[in-house]
């Protein structure tokens, strides 16, 4: 299984915007570009507004860059608008939903708990982050794990918004998908059709 293994709060730096939570103490120490220009004025150009656009929201989902393109050219041929396509594709990912759900401090952490087999949908073992969940999906944690350390804590200290597209029963640890995400109700801070217009040269 491919992942990012580098300095995380670089890719912040690079981006300008805090990509992990975990990471805001250092980031706020220095929140300008690394490098020797880092605090130069540069003179950008579109390009690399649009490639800074899809990096940010690359490094936010974890996603690697072949499987990224992947995500848009599925997105571009389903019907819609290709940007609302390609987050909801993101969004719905299963280590996504367990972070929104507060089942996790940091998608990173979701992706771990995944990974180790914890949770099921439908009834059914599922070990793969990157697994698409449906309208209807019902996300449970396995017996065994209920009372995880990580998934308590988050819990317990997590104040995020609830997604209004999950309905989510924190005491039980059980996570519905009523409907999938609109653009609306995505609260991820990125200019989705800077993205689009990179791929679409």
């Amino acid at each position: 299984m491919a992942r990012y293994t580098g300095p995380r709060t670089k890719r912040s730096r690079r981006a300008r915007q805090l990509l992990d939570e975990n990471k805001a103490k250092y980031f706020d120490r220095r929140p300008y570009p690394p490098g020797e220009h880092g605090r130069g004025r540069i003179r950008e150009s579109q390009y690399q507004i649009q490639l800074r656009e899809k990096q940010k929201l690359r490094f936010m989902y974890g996603v690697l860059e072949r499987q990224f393109r992947r995500y848009y050219e599925k997105a571009a041929r389903q019907k819609g608008i290709t940007g609302d396509n390609l987050l909801r594709l993101l969004e719905t990912r299963l280590d996504n939903v367990v972070y929104r759900a507060g089942f996790a401090r940091t998608r990173p952490q979701a992706r771990q708990l995944v990974n180790h087999a914890h949770f099921l949908v439908n009834g059914k073992k599922v070990d793969i982050p990157s697994y698409q969940v449906r309208q209807g999906d019902v996300i449970t944690m396995r017996e065994r794990s209920l009372e995880l350390f990580p998934v308590q804590q988050a819990v317990d200290t997590v104040d995020r918004p609830k997604p209004e597209w999950l309905d989510i029963d924190p005491s039980g640890r059980k996570v519905t998908v009523t409907m999938l995400p609109s653009r609306q109700q995505i609260d991820t801070q990125i200019q989705e059709q800077l993205v689009v217009e990179l791929y679409s040269k």
